[in-house]
């Protein structure tokens, strides 16, 4: 019997040990990734900002220079539509947490829960330094989850250049054809607004209207979701009264 009792515990103890080393070495590579991972993490926003943007394909591999040249990161306060100064660390997806910046909407018909009062914008900018293009960021619930995407607008803050979702889990072939480039070129040249109210339209059969691309096929509640994520993020309560204001001319 103590033999057994021997045998056990020795096993046991081989099983602690091993998986102690184990968690050494996981750690000891997430820690050492981690400044690969946020490197990659960040030329991957770069990348999906630059097609917004019109860029990628001129960018010749040299994604994170194309960017440093024609983008500017900035910020704005959802309240005043103004930009602001913001803390070093901020990141509009993490500040949706903090509580001096988190806004809880009502009603929620994006689906987001919460978001930060103050959200960041892109100005592209040609080799003069004038603003071509303003780049919003939009999102909310499609079928699944969360779609992330990023509105690109000329500098009239009106006419639409694309719609980049370059974060979601939508049904493959169905919902995710938001990713798809055929579909992506239906928003180029489409107007947001008419009489300063939002018009733009996720439709069946949207045909030659400046308002109105055409649904998803057999992806109703996606396209429900992309117009509801447009509704939402430019209404005067949020993008609407930056984009009126158009404070990149000034």
């Amino acid at each position: 019997m103590s033999a057994h009792k021997e045998t056990f515990g020795k096993t046991v103890g081989i099983v602690i040990a091993v998986c102690l080393a184990c968690s050494i070495v996981v750690s000891t590579a997430a820690v050492g990734l981690r400044s690969k991972q946020q490197a990659n993490a960040q030329l991957d926003k770069q990348t999906n900002i630059l097609e917004a943007a019109g860029l990628l394909a001129n960018a010749g591999g040299d994604i994170n220079g194309t960017y440093e040249k024609y983008v500017e990161e900035r910020f704005v306060d959802l309240a005043t539509g103004e930009y602001v100064d913001v803390p070093a660390d901020f990141d509009m997806f993490k500040y949706a947490k903090v509580d001096d910046y988190r806004v809880t909407p009502k009603p929620d018909i994006a689906g987001v829960i919460r978001h930060s009062k103050v959200v960041s914008v892109y100005h592209v900018k040609d080799d003069a330094g004038v603003v071509q293009r303003v780049i919003l960021t939009v999102y909310g619930s499609g079928l699944w989850n969360i779609m992330y995407g990023l509105l690109a607008l000329d500098s009239d803050g009106n006419t639409v250049r694309t719609l980049v979702y370059y974060d979601q889990q939508e049904t493959a072939g169905l919902g995710g054809e938001v990713q798809n480039p055929a579909w992506k070129k239906l928003w180029d040249g489409k107007k947001l607004f008419n009489n300063g109210e939002v018009a733009i339209k996720v439709k069946k059969n949207a045909g030659d209207d400046i308002h109105a691309v055409d649904a998803l096929s057999g992806a109703t509640l996606t396209s429900n979701g992309v117009q509801n994520s447009l509704d939402y993020w430019l209404a005067e309560e949020q993008l609407g009264t930056f984009l009126s204001k158009q404070p990149w001319k000034s």
